[in-house]
């Protein structure tokens, strides 16, 4: 079964993850995130139970 032949898909995996980690990753990661985090602490918002009529 030749599925099951790691030799030409291993290489071709491990390139990839390579070229992930090593070239594109970085660049990636050099980007500033235009949403930065904020400080501000969530609001709560006060709910009120619903009445059901049946009960």
């Amino acid at each position: 079964m030749p599925q099951l032949n790691p030799n030409p898909w291993f290489f071709i995996m491990l390139m990839s993850w390579l070229t992930f980690s090593l070239i594109i990753q970085p660049k990636l990661l050099s980007f500033i995130s235009t949403n930065p985090p904020s400080n501000k602490t969530p609001m709560t918002i006060k709910t009120t139970p619903w009445t059901w009529p049946w009960t």
